[in-house]
């Protein structure tokens, strides 16, 4: 690629495990003739070093010390709208790449994948600010015929929500069947039909839901 006329890309490679920084370093060495390189360890790393340098495309994995990226996305795109950013991480594909190409991701790429794809992927990033591999462009077709896949409490009637949305406020049982003028053991039979259309088994993990849908 010939960027003789252009200024150098700006890349952020963060990953709280040095080795797969240096690894995608070693791919940029060979694909690229003229960038700049920030590295972060942190979520905090990542938003700092946003806000101080112009990053044109950023590598970033889901999980971090300090927490997920998933939340912190939105706001790295609000610091930063023209930054393109790659999912890299080691997180199950079918179950995450949705989630993050819908909060504003511009690629996903699982750490199962051969050299030959990450250097692809990194390319793709270069040349067209986008790259989504084969399974996802599967499942983004399959979430168009199925909404419910990008967001599980689409498949919740009204009153199932409703009910969802008490736990996750920290109404119990009780509360909630007196606020909604039903018998007990009704909020106990929803909250088993929720769970069960949610593929989930406890309250943590309904939170979890609720919250980042």
């Amino acid at each position: 690629m010939n960027h003789q006329n252009h200024k150098p890309i700006t890349f952020l490679l963060a990953d709280d495990h040095s080795l797969i920084r240096q690894g995608i370093l070693f791919i940029l060495e060979e694909i690229a003739s003229d960038f700049n390189v920030h590295q972060a360890s942190t979520l905090q790393q990542i938003t700092e070093t946003v806000k101080n340098h112009p990053i044109d495309i950023a590598v970033i994995d889901v999980c971090f010390p300090d927490g997920n990226f998933l939340p912190v996305l939105p706001e790295v795109k609000k610091i930063r709208p023209d930054i393109k950013i790659l999912i890299y991480t080691g997180t199950d594909e079918h179950r995450q790449s949705l989630k993050f190409i819908n909060a504003g991701a511009d690629g996903f790429l699982s750490k199962m994948s051969e050299e030959e794809e990450v250097k692809e992927a990194v390319l793709k990033m270069i040349t067209c600010g986008e790259y989504i591999s084969q399974d996802t462009q599967r499942l983004l077709m399959n979430s168009l015929r199925h909404p419910d896949l990008i967001d599980p409490l689409l498949c919740l009637t009204e009153r199932e929500k409703e009910i969802a949305e008490m736990y996750a406020s920290g109404y119990g049982n009780l509360e909630i069947a007196n606020l909604l003028d039903v018998k007990q053991n009704t909020v106990s039979t929803m909250k088993k039909r929720i769970f069960d259309k949610l593929k989930i088994d406890n309250l943590v993990e309904l939170i979890e839901m609720v919250r980042h849908h």
